[in-house]
């Protein structure tokens, strides 16, 4: 059971001290936030505390701290390390960040805050990025969901297919408070509610959980670094969360809401996480058979072995409901992200519910061609993509810091963890297939060099920020 109890006390030791920490980043908090000060009735709504965190917890999470924390677990409990402790000091700080420098930007966007804090050059380029992935988002997810529902209720797909596109189109386009506000909070209470009936299904079931330990379990021996850091994404630090905050941004009344709101939203997210990846070791008894279950089932269909597997009926009708609902609920707020995007970029001013149709409208054409493709080789890059944009997002909100706040140490909170997602990905493209399938130690030597060069950078920013305060303070 230590290898349950002691990732849950870590979390929540980070959540009520090491978040305090990086909250000082922003504090004195200031008032009125967007929601208010802006409050178009759309996408600046005033939602309580309680519902902007479970709106955000649905958004982040989906199928994302499942799917990934199982794919996750086959490097055995190793994995849980890399959810607790890259939740605490980086994906938590990821999220956090990119939902209050967006407040403190008028409910930013992603791609604005990347372009304003890592310069214009990078206007198009990661907005073309973030938007075409996410309308690979709302695609894969509409078409799982779709060929799922054709499964169990032999209606064509085509039919499902039609009926989660026009959810996709009302939910993007309507008031955040009319269809996410309302339905987000019941859909992630069952997303919790699923994650304590399978750990509780375990406990009870008297299942023998794995024992601590660091060996590389893979059952092919496939490297833990880079490749289990790209795999598990939204259970330990994920690009995507920060498409998503700032929707969330528009809506909280308070900044000191923001904690709770993103922080800890996080932090449950991998508590979820830790439970997923705990009961695939668990109840397939070691890596390779969770590995051959995975290969012959897919995660949907593990998911459904191992919640009818330890609660029966309740659990696999809570199975099935959970891998429809979480992905149509990452799909419409994908959709409605890169919506919010695109009307930044271009400055619209038509904010007309006729021009958010059409907007969604054009994105949802985009949509269906996917559905119709086989666009795995182009999946395949979203993992490594997704990152890629954490990374981002990180050095964006460490030059914010290093411009905006007056005490430059605060950088290190969001520098860190930048500087290992730099090693991460950029090792990972050099020995990856999908990418130059280099050596593996020449990999990890060309990512630790690439590391050391944007530290350098860091550092000469951190030492440049210095002298200017020095000799304003002097003058």
């Amino acid at each position: 059971m230590l290898i349950l109890i002691l990732p849950l006390v870590g979390l929540l030791l980070g959540y009520l001290f090491y978040s305090r920490l990086v909250t000082r980043v922003f504090i004195p908090y200031k008032d009125p936030t967007p929601a208010i000060s802006v409050n178009d009735g759309v996408d600046y709504v005033p939602m309580p505390k309680w519902k902007n965190y479970l709106i955000q917890l649905l958004n982040i999470a989906g199928t994302g701290p499942i799917f990934g924390a199982l794919m996750g677990a086959k490097w055995g409990p190793i994995v849980i390390l890399w959810i607790v402790f890259g939740t605490i000091l980086g994906g938590a700080v990821h999220d956090y960040m990119a939902g209050m420098i967006s407040v403190r930007n008028n409910g930013m966007s992603s791609t604005g805050i990347v372009t304003k804090y890592m310069g214009k050059v990078m206007r198009y380029p990661i907005l073309i990025l973030i938007v075409f992935l996410m309308i690979m988002v709302s695609a894969t997810f509409a078409r799982s969901a779709s060929d799922l529902l054709t499964a169990i209720t032999g209606v064509p797909f085509m039919v499902w297919l039609a009926i989660i596109l026009i959810y996709f189109l009302v939910s993007s386009v309507l008031p955040i408070d009319k269809v996410i506000g309302r339905m987000y909070p019941i859909f992630g209470i069952l997303l919790l509610t699923m994650a304590v009936t399978v750990i509780g299904g375990l406990i009870l079931g008297n299942y023998e959980f794995p024992s601590l330990t660091l060996e590389n379990l893979h059952p092919t021996g496939e490297e833990y670094l880079p490749d289990m850091f790209i795999t598990v994404a939204c259970g330990a630090i994920s690009g995507f969360h920060a498409t998503q905050s700032p929707m969330v941004s528009r809506c909280i009344q308070d900044e000191k809401d923001g904690r709770t709101v993103f922080y800890g939203a996080m932090v449950l997210e991998s508590v979820i996480a830790t439970i997923w990846a705990l009961a695939g070791m668990t109840f397939y008894g070691d890596t390779a058979a969770l590995a051959d279950a995975l290969g012959s089932m897919g995660s949907s269909g593990v998911v459904y072995s191992i919640s009818t597997g330890v609660a029966g009926l309740v659990g696999g009708i809570m199975a099935v409901i959970g891998v429809i609902i979480c992905p149509i609920t990452s799909g419409d707020t994908a959709l409605r992200a890169a919506r919010l995007m695109i009307e930044e970029d271009r400055q619209s001013t038509d904010k007309s519910q006729k021009g958010r149709f059409v907007c969604v409208g054009v994105l949802l054409i985009v949509v269906v061609a996917l559905c119709m493709l086989d666009f795995t080789v182009l999946w395949n890059y979203f993992s490594w993509l997704n990152q890629m944009l954490a990374c981002l997002v990180l050095w964006a909100a460490t030059v914010f810091i290093l411009v905006e706040v007056k005490n430059r140490w605060y950088s290190l909170i969001t520098a860190g963890p930048a500087l290992f997602m730099t090693l991460i990905v950029s090792s990972f493209i050099m020995y990856s297939p999908l990418g130059l399938h280099l050596d593996y130690w020449l990999s990890i030597a060309i990512g630790t060099f690439i590391m050391i060069a944007v530290g350098i950078a860091y550092v000469r920013l951190f030492l440049y920020k210095g002298k200017l305060m020095a000799s304003s303070e002097e003058a």
